[in-house]
């Protein structure tokens, strides 16, 4: 049986809150396939991020805060959510999902 994730269509990753890799879905797993794919899962973040991003990363982990924004790559734009998860009011960690933009909001601007 297929996890709920799976059917997800667009990579999602799920950390634990000392940032170790717990799960990515498929299309997570194609979309890091240069940099491990599955294999990244139990490996920490903080050795994938270089600064800032790590110390962003790790005020996240601590203070249970996400962040949305986006990130531009080969000219396309990728909306990046990363929010805290739990299970039964317990903080367990972060997931992060990665939704491509269309190419036509790739030239939107913010007021």
């Amino acid at each position: 049986m297929k996890n709920w994730a799976d059917h997800i269509p667009h990579p999602l990753t799920i950390c634990d809150k000392e940032g170790v890799i717990l799960y990515m879905n498929s299309k997570s797993i194609e979309s890091f396939k240069k940099d491990g794919g599955e294999g990244l899962i139990g490996t920490n973040l903080m050795d994938c991020h270089p600064e800032p991003s790590k110390s962003r990363l790790k005020e996240m982990l601590k203070n249970k805060n996400g962040q949305t924004y986006t990130s531009e790559k080969q000219g396309r734009k990728t909306l990046i959510h990363q929010f805290p998860w739990f299970e039964s009011d317990e903080y367990k960690g972060f997931m992060e999902l990665s939704i491509k933009l269309p190419k036509e909001l790739k030239n939107i601007k913010r007021d």
